[in-house]
């Protein structure tokens, strides 16, 4: 048995956090999970209120806190568009300050730090697919800059804390991640497809559809999370973690559509400013230094998630 920790995840009770904090609390760690409950909600953890070692705190990590923990996962963030540009100045918070509270008391604590980037640190990709030396193409004034350089600032600063005083630190970019617990209003494009198929809805395509996108199961993303954290000190990332099958949006959508057996038609709107045309991950070093590759193909995921939407909407 591996020794029991004491772990914090900050945005535990969201979509891919409460899915880790199943994951460690079955692994028998002791859990603290934060939220403040913007995006994630309690029904996403109530399967984990009754065991001993899962502990709820609502908090906002833009505030400190004081906890005795061994791991920290900051996963604390909105991360679709539509919430995340619902007040964009409190996500720049979120990332910044909520990046600089945790990597304090990592510090303070001694405690080994996991900070949860993202793909959109790429933003419209000029190289494809994006490895992990690749330093981006983002617009640092457009609607979706306070989530893109918001994480790009937490990448800095916790580089900087790591050089500046020594702290253990673990970075993932995260990739289009899909699974059960997404919330049906995300926007984001699987959830969109899903519940307007299973509404009877015609399905929304902004642009043409020729965009392409590579989908991780959310159970092979949280793999990839354990993995990383229990990498030697000096593995430090960012490491890529996402699937790098590739689809077209239209693809996705008659696969969706093909799966739900729905008879919704296509309705194409115009592409969003900033939105990639382009987003696939080289998974190169993550298959290297955390033997980590997803293992969930995009039919057996969507299966699992239609079954999911299909019972809660």
């Amino acid at each position: 048995m591996p020794p029991r920790k004491r772990i914090l995840i900050t945005g535990g009770a969201g979509f891919i956090g409460s899915h880790l904090s199943e994951n460690l609390v079955n692994a028998g760690h002791d859990v603290i999970c934060l939220d403040n409950y913007f995006t994630g909600t309690k029904d996403n953890i109530a399967s984990l209120l009754d065991h001993t070692n899962f502990e709820l705190l609502r908090h906002d990590v833009t505030f400190p806190l004081y906890v005795e923990v061994d791991e920290i996962y900051n996963l604390a963030c909105p991360a679709s568009p539509i919430h995340y540009q619902y007040d964009p100045v409190q996500t720049t918070k979120t990332s910044v300050h909520g990046a600089i509270n945790m990597l304090g008391l990592a510090k303070r604590t001694g405690a080994k730090i996991f900070q949860s980037s993202t793909s959109e640190i790429y933003g419209d990709p000029t190289v494809h697919p994006q490895s992990e030396d690749y330093r981006g193409n983002v617009n640092p004034i457009g609607p979706r800059a306070c989530y893109d350089e918001g994480k790009r600032c937490a990448e800095t600063l916790f580089f900087d804390y790591y050089r500046q005083h020594s702290l253990r630190i673990k970075v993932a970019r995260i990739f289009n991640t899909y699974g059960p617990r997404m919330r049906p209003d995300d926007g984001r494009v699987v959830s969109n497809f899903i519940v307007q198929a299973l509404r009877g809805e015609p399905i929304t395509i902004y642009g043409d559809g020729s965009q392409t996108r590579s989908f991780c199961y959310v159970d092979d993303l949280v793999a990839g999370f354990v993995r990383l954290m229990a990498t030697p000190d000096e593995v430090t990332g960012p490491v890529n973690l996402g699937n790098p099958g590739e689809f077209t949006i239209l693809q996705l959508a008659e696969l969706v559509i093909k799966m739900t057996g729905a008879t919704s038609e296509l309705i194409y709107e115009p592409l969003p400013e900033d939105d990639p045309l382009q987003r696939c991950p080289d998974i190169t070093l993550a298959k290297e230094k955390l033997d980590w590759q997803p293992t969930v193909q995009l039919e057996q995921g969507l299966e699992k998630t239609i079954a999911y939407f299909s019972q809660s909407i």
